[in-house]
């Protein structure tokens, strides 16, 4: 079985701030999470989606960011298998009372992204991945999309799709987990410094977000686009300075 990208977390340095944007421009419902202070839950109507907290002292320098969080059966396990394939282990397998396990990890090139074991069995029904207000795709930018992906196939058993040609910037390759197509990956420009994990939030009409955005302070960082199959996505900053993305069915 593969293992899946479910939920999504923004470490931000102005949590109501950047709770009052993404409800503004992705549509999001928010509340207080009940079993620990400091954390909002981020909800596409009734189902919950991510959330986002405070950057935490011991990540103190960190900048804002999004960071997803990978379905496992056994994080301790999962864990010790990143370090061993050359990845890092930025905190170890730890637990989160009423919640589950889980552990921050880094892939060999760099890009952050969790671990976790939720308590309790999955739900029966997953929320409709076009609906809006879910993550409609996910986009790892590496040093080297190829071994990039290698890892992530051996490690959680995402397989390849189709091979898209970019051109000049080279090939972009979506990648399944499952029976899901999950997103792409992509080597990225010399420019971009680090590797990083980008996630693309559903809208209805790209258009109508991107102003809301632009009104409450948001970087345009590449201008809206079509895309293959028919959607349209940008790339942005919020304005506390987390990357993020959005895609839509129509402009």
């Amino acid at each position: 079985m593969a293992n899946p990208f479910f939920w999504y977390e923004l470490m931000t340095p102005d949590v109501r701030a950047a709770a009052e944007f993404y409800a503004d421009v992705v549509g999001w419902n928010t509340e207080a999470f009940q079993g620990g202070e400091g954390y909002t839950i981020l909800k596409a109507g009734a189902a919950g989606v991510g959330g986002m907290m405070a950057i935490p002292a011991e990540a103190e320098g960190a900048r804002p960011a999004w960071v997803g969080y990978i379905h496992t059966p056994e994080v301790d396990a999962a864990t010790e298998a990143v370090a061993g394939a050359g990845g890092a282990v930025h905190r170890p397998a730890t637990d989160i009372p009423g919640v589950g396990r889980f552990s921050v990890v880094a892939d060999p090139q760099g890009a952050y992204f969790m671990l976790m074991a939720p308590i309790g069995e999955a739900p029966a029904e997953r929320p409709d991945p076009a609906a809006p207000g879910q993550v409609g795709w996910r986009e790892l930018h590496a040093s080297d999309w190829e071994k990039a992906f290698d890892f992530y196939s051996a490690q959680f058993g995402w397989t390849r799709a189709e091979t898209v040609d970019l051109g000049p910037m080279g090939a972009y390759q979506l990648f399944n987990a499952g029976p899901d197509q999950m997103g792409g990956m992509m080597t990225k420009p010399a420019e971009t410094p680090v590797p990083f994990w980008l996630f693309y939030f559903n809208v209805p009409a790209l258009d109508a977000a991107v102003a809301k955005a632009k009104t409450r302070g948001a970087k345009i960082l590449m201008e809206p686009m079509a895309v293959p199959g028919g959607s349209f996505v940008v790339q942005a900053m919020d304005p506390q300075g987390a990357m993020f993305a959005l895609v839509a069915p129509r402009r």
